[in-house]
């Protein structure tokens, strides 16, 4: 089947030629925003209004609607007006539809994904994913990631841990590596392992089911070894 030359040029346009520093997860992204809208819209039952995605996303509305304003012009997304909001889907008939929600998940699904599914299991403190998908998604250049290293911080089941490592390859069908801690471990000055973890990038995922939340050390999506817990 032929793909309209128009749709062609909408959506390439939509990607490239843009003074944005493309996406170190997957270049062809025009910018992290970017993949982090179209992997929350590709978990979304419902949609997402501009103002729900700058909330996911954490970054500013007029950010958030640019890039939903390019996505929507090259036909890659569809909008329903809600009362005076508008509700932004995928766009199942697009050609690449399927191509699409492949790479979305690939390359920004592991945050929100690994997120929703440990926020499920009670007695973890902290939780974050470290390691080659953290680099790419600091921006650092390189392959990309073949698996998520992910960190949980706590006291919670193992099995409980783990049967949400599975969910979640089943959900992003990629290999997911959990090493999990005691608190007093990962607060260790003199411990390898932590060292290391501590001297690379790493992204919170906000996660702490033990039912008092440190709000401190749930600013911002992405901290750097140099700002510790």
């Amino acid at each position: 089947m032929g793909w309209p030359t128009s749709s062609f040029h909408k959506t390439f346009a939509s990607m490239h030629f843009m003074k944005v520093k493309p996406s170190a997860l997957f270049p062809l992204l025009r910018s992290d925003t970017q993949g982090q809208i179209l992997a929350a819209l590709e978990l979304s039952e419902r949609g997402e209004t501009a103002s729900d995605l700058a909330r996911l996303v954490g970054t500013s509305l007029p950010t958030v609607t640019r890039e939903l304003s390019r996505l929507a012009d090259a036909e890659l997304l569809v909008a329903e007006s809600v009362g005076r909001r508008a509700v932004y889907r995928p766009n199942p008939a697009h050609p690449l539809s399927d191509a699409l929600r492949e790479i979305a998940l690939f390359t920004y699904g592991p945050q929100p994904v690994i997120a929703r599914e440990l926020a499920t299991v009670p007695g973890i403190d902290y939780a974050a994913i470290f390691g080659s998908w953290a680099a790419r998604r600091s921006g650092e250049p390189g392959p990309p990631p073949r698996d998520i290293d992910v960190l949980v911080v706590g006291e919670p089941d193992l099995d409980e841990v783990y049967d949400a490592a599975r969910r979640v390859e089943q959900a992003l069908r990629r290999e997911v590596n959990v090493t999990t801690m005691t608190p007093d471990r990962w607060a260790a000055v003199d411990d390898p392992f932590v060292e290391t973890v501590r001297a690379r990038p790493w992204v919170d995922l906000a996660v702490d089911t033990r039912g008092a939340h440190d709000v401190a050390a749930r600013h911002g999506s992405h901290r750097p070894a140099s700002e510790p817990r």
